[in-house]
Formats: structure tokens, sequence, C-alpha cells
């Protein structure tokens, strides 16, 4: 048990010893891998909604007898990040919200969620605005597509000092909107390239109005992504036209299609990255994740089957708190088999912006080594 609430239970406490308990103290309360919750207020019940592939999803409060104090003590590894709601429960109504005493929120295309941060984990710097950094630029562009028959919309970042008289390398990123605002991929791109860690590049931020179909190994995607979006971008800007100057990424279904242009498209994209991609596949039998992963299925169990050479460098990562871990851990293998030069990265954390965020430095400076990492690695 938690030593603060241990002690705080030993005093049979009172209103006023319990508001003197929270003030006195941050939550979630970290203290090595255990974590306590606290929530003050009536109801008839209060559970933690959290977020961790192979944990009960539902983890209920206990009261102090007499009181409207709520506390939840879990278990949670050192350096760990979770996200979750509390569930407020009266009669049969139920009440999802944010944990009013975490300032902590991670933001995501369907709201906020509150964020435990165990002992141990801090939120990289490279991922906050650096007042030193010089801010890339962000343009607007259309291109109309033959192979959707229609206008497709998409923006691309130029890095600092952008000389037409250099050769940039290209990053294709999947879900360009959600990278930007919800991983603060503009932000990580001006910081890597201010510090040298990454050279400065050329950055084409997609977007799909239909992801889950698109995305999910789509002909049409795969020749949009290489045959039209990639010309168009080279006749424009001064680009290192080979394939270890091109790299696509994405992450979840955005990683799905990242792998199969690659794979429709062999040697052409010298350099993957792919964070936890949804590479469902079945050995026996089908599969249980829905209709949408119909077609994801069908591309996996082929790419198994024959999985050709889809790129010379992949960067992996997944979060071990989500359904996908097995799918991403037997992707490495496979790939190494390859002769693919391969680094694969778990992290102590769920399906989510952050977790993609917070993997980035690692995979953008593995791939594309800037000046710093050139000298001193």
């Amino acid at each position: 048990m938690s030593l603060a609430i241990r002690r705080l239970l030993r005093t049979k406490p009172d209103t006023t010893a319990l508001r003197a308990f929270v003030e006195e103290h941050s939550f979630p309360l970290a203290e090595g891998t255990s974590v306590t919750f606290v929530y003050q207020g009536r109801a008839d019940r209060v559970e933690l909604r959290h977020f961790i592939y192979g944990l009960e999803s539902s983890q209920a409060f206990k009261r102090i007898e007499g009181t409207d104090f709520w506390y939840l003590i879990m278990t949670l590894p050192e350096r760990s990040r979770m996200e979750y709601k509390i569930d407020v429960i009266h009669g049969q109504d139920h009440q999802w919200i944010r944990d009013p005493l975490n300032p902590h929120l991670a933001f995501d295309p369907f709201g906020a969620n509150s964020v435990c941060q165990g002992s141990g984990y801090e939120r990289p710097e490279w991922t906050l605005p650096d007042p030193e950094a010089r801010p890339g630029a962000l343009e607007e562009w259309a291109l109309h597509s033959d192979a959707f028959g229609g206008e497709r919309r998409f923006r691309v970042y130029l890095p600092a000092r952008f000389r037409r008289s250099r050769r940039y390398p290209l990053l294709v990123v999947h879900d360009g909107h959600d990278y930007l605002h919800f991983a603060g991929l503009r932000t990580v791109l001006d910081n890597l390239i201010h510090r040298l860690e990454i050279p400065p590049m050329v950055v084409a931020l997609v977007d799909s109005p239909d992801r889950l179909r698109e995305y999910a190994a789509d002909e049409r995607h795969a020749r949009f992504i290489a045959d039209e979006l990639v010309p168009h971008l080279e006749a424009r800007y001064p680009l290192i036209a080979e394939p270890s100057g091109r790299c696509v990424m994405g992450a979840s279904f955005g990683g799905v299609a990242s792998l199969f242009t690659a794979w429709r498209y062999p040697g052409y994209f010298g350099r993957l990255l792919l964070q936890s991609g949804s590479f469902a596949f079945s050995d026996i039998g089908r599969h249980k994740r829905g209709p949408a992963f119909d077609p994801v299925v069908e591309f996996v169990n082929a790419f198994r089957e024959n999985p050709g050479r889809p790129s010379e460098k992949v960067f992996l990562s997944c979060g071990v708190y989500e359904s996908l871990i097995y799918e991403n851990r037997s992707m490495m293998p496979l790939l190494r088999e390859l002769g693919i030069d391969v680094r694969y990265v778990e992290a102590r954390d769920g399906h989510n912006w952050e977790n993609w965020r917070d993997r980035l430095r690692e995979g953008l400076s593995w791939l594309f080594p800037g000046p710093l990492w050139m000298v001193y690695e």
C-alpha cells in the first residue's frame, strides 16, 4: 500500500485531515511502483477507466467510511505513462470525467484524457518549444490525384534556413494533422534540426478523408503516395531523389499504409518509421478485430508469406500496454531475416499520440542521423 495513504488511514482522518492531505500532495501520487488516485465527491461508486490492454479496464476506488473521499492504489511499473478517466457512478448513471486533481492532459481527435505519469517518467524536453530553435515553415498544397479521382490537400514543412541550393531528405507522414496537433511534430522537427540531431528535411503531411479504408492496404493510396505525391514534391523542392533520402511513416493504420506502400513499390523508400502498426494477421481461422481489419489482415498475411524487401532501414516502436504488441514484436524478426537494418523499441505506454511523440527523436535520428550523431556516435 502507498506509504502516504497508510499514514493517512492510521489517523482515522476527518474532513480537515483529508483536505490537508489533498493539498499537500500531487495526484496521481507515484511512489515507486505504487500509484494512488484520489477522488472527492458524492457517488455510489467510483471507478478508474484506463487504457492498458490485458488489465481489467475498470478498477474500483475505495471510500473512507463517513466521507466523500475515494482512493485507489494500483501497481504501475516505473517510467510508465497511462491515460485514463474517472467514472463517477450514481445508480445506473455513469459519468466519465477527467481527473479534477490532475493537471496533466493528453489530447487526441476524440477529446482529452488525464495522464498518469509513473515514477521516473518525464516528458522529453526536446518535445517542448525551444526559444533558441528557429521555426520551420508550413506550406499548403493541393494536388489532383488520378488514383483517387479528385483533389487531395496536404501540407509541407520546410526547415528553417531552407535553401534551394541544397538537397533535402523527404519524410512523408500519414495523419499529418494529428502528428502536428497531438504529437507536436513541428516542435520536434524544429528542435532536432536545431540541435543537429537530424538533418534539415522536407516533410509532407498527408491526411485521408476515409483513413480506415484508404490506409488499410489500399492500392489507390499507395499509388497516390509513390506515383503522384513524391514526384510532385521532387519537381518543386530540391530533394534527394534516391531511396536513401525518402522515408514514409505513420502510426496505427498509418503504419499499415506506410508498410503497404513500401511493399508495393520496393526499392522506392529507403527508410520506414512505423509506430504501433495495426499489423493484424491470422495464422489459423479468422481474426477478431472487426471488418475494418479485413483488408489489413489480407495484406499482412500476404506480406508474411512473401515480404520481399520493402526498405533498407526500418524503425519500429510499440507500447507494451497495447493490444498490438504481439503483432509488432512478430514483425521485427521477419524484417531482420530479410537483411533489413531494423531498430525495435518498446515503451511502457499505450496506443496514443504522446507515446508516438516520445519515440520520434530516437526514430528520426536513427533513420536520418544529423551532423551531431555523425560526429559523436
